[in-house]
């Protein structure tokens, strides 16, 4: 079977808010002469839900993926058993990601891709007499408007049970009344098979607390997470129950005004937001689930009910996201820095929806960015690589002649021109980067080379004449200011950012054998070093321009600074961070890197104390303010916050392993089966463990203080090859300072 069986659709009209247009069912039967095997592929401009003989058979929730459909039209495959006699498809599409109802602000409601959802069906099996059989989405196929009337994914879904139609998917049932399918066009983009790992149900969660609130009752489910609620309710015919979904109280009331754009929507939109409607057809109890939205919530506002029914059971929520495995973990004797690990994991899962998003309550799109800042610390943690893969094929898909990236992926043509540049676009590099380093895989590396190519030598045509960058956004989300009123200056974050780019490529290169690209990428590096520092580091303090903590991180981290230069430099930054009493003053860029450069120069004991402190700035501020997920911003109490669910801001996750417990995989980018254990005995811990599975098995360094002597409790897998090296000021018991990485029990002293 090929991918290009035809499109078909119940209408060629798409719906808006102001004129909703049902999710259509859509079902075809036919007879086999004996039971047989078939294969059923299913690709669909929208999301799709799949029935056999009555069966959901879809792979998970949304399929079969999100993006541009001018790039990658996406099918699934299924293997299913038919019956002997009459067999049932039945199709429910929803608009998905080619009908944005609620995409204005990134014009996904301009996109030439904007269309009525759509299906392409193909199911093939050999009857009895040794005959392939086909069946293909065509006009066979009937139609009828199911009781969804309203559905985005942003938004929410308004379901009125009294329109149901009982046994719609089912052999027997008469759909003489339904309405033959529409011819569709077929989209231009790449057919492929979505390899990305499904969104499912992880978990369920009950309410913690149930309270009076207006004319309704607000549910809280104690975690700001993403998913839908599942309603079960016994209730009149026509009665219409309201769900409103939100991250926050203010003045102790359900507040929606921080997740979205208040100003920016007409008047069909704002009542909308983040809202599902049940209509009850009564009788008996219903269970309702959406089935073309999530949401990013803690509380829940349910009106029309009556106080009998606000119950419990009235509520629960399915916690969503793409079905990624454990792969790393941290624990301590600091409930502080437990707490701020569950908050990382909880933002990395309710925002991998297919690909990292930026939050799930507000855009749920695709920002480059921040899966750039991300990627390390959910390879070390998760299992994303698969997921990587396929959206680094959007990202590709997405590359523009001239080689730039949108700042957003998938995007109907937003973020080319505002939202993107060095700092974003990495993503293209750092993910099949930290792939290659954690897992060994370079299949990533080599699908992208030729972008990866592209973009280097954009970068070469938007160096000023001093040969440096300045066209993105810079070190995004500041404490206590715009998210854009940054300290250090862009065309130094901009220009670090695109050597880092130049470096990462150069060493993909190498790894893929090709050693022309390897060169240039190289070349380009030393360009961009040179020019930063010419013009952008002050030799006579050692301080990188801006003067601020972004800065100096960044220019230590990424190698601007030589060697010898490299002591002044931090005792500088130490000296800026001094002067903000011992917090950290930086936006996303500079926060990807302060923690880990203090660690290398022996100071995990004030990174940790800056990260867990908890007056403001600072992660330990946010759980003392009632945190369940990392939040978009640090502002002061009374500041305005937008979202209370970002992933960006996670990489703490990644220093707690690599530095608390020392396990730093593939420190010379040589080995994916090499690994240092480094561990930091800080002062504040007792005791630390980390884990982190690699390609060829776990890894675990944990811990313990007794007195003034530490014993390390090592797990390492044979098969991988590596050193104990101890930071300053401890050694083993025989002492020594370094050991070869080994299964054991290891006692550690102070240096006399």
């Amino acid at each position: 079977m090929d991918l290009h069986a035809p499109f078909i659709r119940a209408s060629a009209q798409y719906g808006t808010f102001a004129h909703p247009i049902p999710a259509p069912y859509l079902r075809r039967s036919f007879v086999c002469d004996t039971a047989a095997e078939a294969t059923l592929q299913i690709g669909a401009l929208g999301f799709y839900e799949l029935f056999l003989n009555g069966e959901r058979i879809t792979k998970g929730a949304f399929a079969p993926y999100i993006s541009n459909p001018n790039d990658i039209v996406y099918y699934d495959e299924y293997h299913v058993t038919l019956r002997e006699g009459e067999n049932v498809v039945g199709i429910l599409l929803g608009n998905g990601f080619t009908n944005n109802q609620g995409g204005h602000i990134w014009d996904f409601d301009k996109a030439d891709f904007r269309t009525a959802p759509q299906v392409s069906f193909a199911l093939s099996y050999t009857d009895s007499e040794g005959t392939v059989q086909t069946i293909v989405s065509d006009e066979q196929f009937r139609t009828a408007p199911s009781p969804i009337v309203l559905d985005d994914y942003r938004f929410g879904e308004h379901y009125d049970a009294r329109l149901e139609i009982p046994g719609w998917n089912l052999s027997g049932f008469d759909d003489s009344a339904w309405t033959p399918a529409l011819p569709a066009p077929m989209p231009s983009g790449e057919a492929r098979i979505c390899e990305a790992d499904p969104i499912i149900v992880n978990r369920e969660l009950t309410p913690v607390s149930i309270v009076k609130e207006g004319d309704g009752y607000r549910y809280d489910f104690g975690e700001n997470c993403a998913g839908v609620c599942r309603l079960t309710v016994k209730g009149e015919a026509g009665q219409k129950i309201d769900m409103r979904y939100g991250e926050e109280l203010v003045d102790g009331a359900l507040d929606q005004k921080s997740i979205w754009f208040v100003g920016e929507w007409t008047e069909h939109d704002w009542p909308l937001v983040h809202h599902d409607i049940y209509t009850c057809k009564g009788g008996k109890e219903e269970t309702y689930t959406p089935t073309f939205t999530y949401h990013g919530f803690r509380y829940v506002v349910v009106t029309g009910i009556t106080e009998e029914q606000a119950t419990p059971s009235l509520l629960t929520y399915l916690v969503m996201h793409s079905d990624l495995s454990e792969r790393g973990s941290f624990s301590c004797s600091d409930e502080m820095a437990n707490t701020l690990m569950t908050l990382c994991r909880r933002s990395d899962l309710a925002n991998f929806f297919y690909f990292p998003t930026d939050c799930p309550q507000r855009e749920k799109n695709g920002w480059t960015g921040d899966a750039a800042l991300s990627c390390e610390h959910m390879l070390l943690t998760l299992s994303p690589e698969t997921s990587y893969r396929e959206w680094t094929r959007n990202i590709c898909k997405a590359q523009a002649d001239c080689g730039s990236i949108p700042g957003i992926v998938p995007t109907g043509g937003w973020g080319s021109k505002w939202g993107n540049g060095p700092a974003w676009d990495c993503v293209l590099v750092n993910l099949p980067y930290f792939v290659w380093r954690y897992r060994g895989d370079l299949t990533i590396a080599k699908e992208s080379a030729a972008s990866i190519l592209r973009y280097l030598h954009y970068l070469t045509t938007r160096t000023d004449k001093n040969g440096l960058i300045a066209i993105g956004l810079g070190d995004w989300c500041p404490p206590a200011r715009g998210a854009d009123d940054y300290k250090s200056p862009l065309v130094l974050t901009d220009t670090i950012t695109a050597k880092d780019i130049a470096d990462k490529s150069a060493a993909l290169f190498y790894a893929l054998d090709m050693p022309l690209q390897q060169k240039f990428a190289e070349e380009l590096s030393a360009k961009l070093r040179a020019a930063v520092r010419k013009r952008l580091i002050d030799r006579s303090t050692m301080t990188a321009a801006g003067n601020c903590q972004t800065s100096q991180a960044m220019a230590l981290f990424y190698g601007i600074f030589e060697p010898g230069e490299q002591s002044a430099a931090f005792d500088r930054l130490l000296a800026l961070i001094d002067e903000q009493d011992g917090h950290m003053d930086t936006g996303i860029l500079g926060g990807r890197v302060l923690f880990h450069v203090l660690t290398a120069f022996g100071r995990s004991d004030l990174a940790y104390h800056m990260i867990t402190r908890t007056d403001f700035p600072s992660y330990g501020n946010w759980v003392a303010r009632g945190a369940t997920s990392l939040w978009e911003d640090f502002q002061p109490e009374g500041g305005t916050l937008t979202s209370h669910n970002h992933h960006f801001w996670g990489d703490i996750s990644s220093w707690f392993i690599q530095s608390i417990a020392g396990i730093r995989m593939n420190p010379y980018a040589e080995d994916v089966n090499e690994a240092e254990i480094r561990p930091s005995f800080i002062p504040q811990l007792n005791n630390a463990r980390g884990a982190h599975t690699a390609p060829a098995g776990e890894i675990v360094s944990a811990w313990e203080r007794d007195g003034d002597t530490i014993t390390l409790h090592l797990t390492f897998p044979e098969a991988m090859s590596g050193r104990i090296r101890l930071e300053n000021g401890w050694m083993f018991k025989d002492g020594t300072c370094e050991k070869p990485a080994v299964t054991g029990d290891y006692t550690i002293v102070p240096v006399k």
